[in-house]
């Protein structure tokens, strides 16, 4: 069996063949109107005509499949540089973000008038049994043992670790966790303890104390550590019980802990302050 690209070539070739021999026959006697001339002239025009007709129509599908292949390799350029556009696209954006964060980290720190260096935040605990983070700045920077990290949105918690360049941070939803607090409205006084989770304990609250749902806590400055005033979470539930001389409350942090990428650790007074 002949596929049709054989047919279509010796079609071809049989057409050139037979268009070659009428020529032949013209030109060896082109004054002559009788004889084979003009019989071969009669036989090979319609011959002619569809080898023209073939020829173009190839050579329109040759020209066609070029353009396809420039085609193609023009669309895999162009989704290259696509690529790269929102490649870069993506990193202005995230530039812009970080510039956003930064002002807003230079105003808070601004606007509490204390000495603090910003850190990257490069790496978290991914246990179940300790909430810390580490930052990229350590005794370099200043930034010691025993120094609060904040935020805008309140506290972060303390430094425990530092090194050169590194400093590790233990966040106040550890159990290991403790800062003196007080309702922001009420000035009922407490300690904030972690509760190894999203939540919080503002324990060692008098129960004849009025604390409510939806108050602020902020820190009170009695520990030494954290600075007075400074945001750490809203109460989010209240129980006195039927004993006792404490309350039980919960807060909720004000600081998204999962969504950390930067931080201020409070070095300390600004100079001469």
């Amino acid at each position: 069996m002949f596929s049709r690209r054989m047919v279509l070539v010796v079609a071809v070739l049989g057409l050139l063949l037979l268009n070659i021999a009428a020529l032949t026959v013209s030109s060896s006697r082109p004054d002559s109107a009788e004889g084979a001339a003009p019989l071969a002239l009669h036989l090979t025009a319609p011959f002619q005509k569809g080898l023209t007709a073939t020829l173009g129509w190839i050579r329109s599908i040759w020209h066609g499949y070029f353009n396809l292949v420039t085609t193609a390799e023009e669309n895999e350029v162009l989704r290259s540089e696509v690529a790269q556009l929102r490649e870069q696209l993506n990193g202005y954006n995230e530039l812009k973000l970080l510039n956003g964060r930064m002002r807003s980290l230079l105003s808070f720190k601004e606007a509490k008038a204390r000495n603090m260096v910003a850190a990257m935040v490069t790496g978290k605990d991914a246990s179940l049994w300790y909430r810390t983070l580490i930052i990229d700045k350590g005794t370099e920077d200043g930034v010691a043992k025993g120094q609060p990290v904040v935020v805008p949105e309140g506290i972060v918690g303390q430094v425990i670790e530092a090194s050169g360049r590194y400093a590790k941070v233990l966040l106040i939803t550890d159990r290991n966790s403790s800062v003196d607090a007080l309702a922001q409205d009420t000035r009922a006084r407490g300690v904030l303890k972690g509760g190894g989770a999203a939540e919080c304990r503002f324990a060692y609250a008098n129960r004849n104390d009025t604390i409510k749902t939806g108050q602020r806590i902020v820190s009170s400055g009695l520990d030494g550590v954290f600075p007075k005033g400074f945001f750490i979470g809203t109460v989010s539930e209240v129980h006195k019980g039927v004993s006792g001389i404490f309350q039980e409350v919960a807060v909720t942090p004000s600081v998204p802990f999962d969504k950390l990428e930067e931080v201020l650790v409070v070095l300390g007074p600004e100079a001469g302050s």
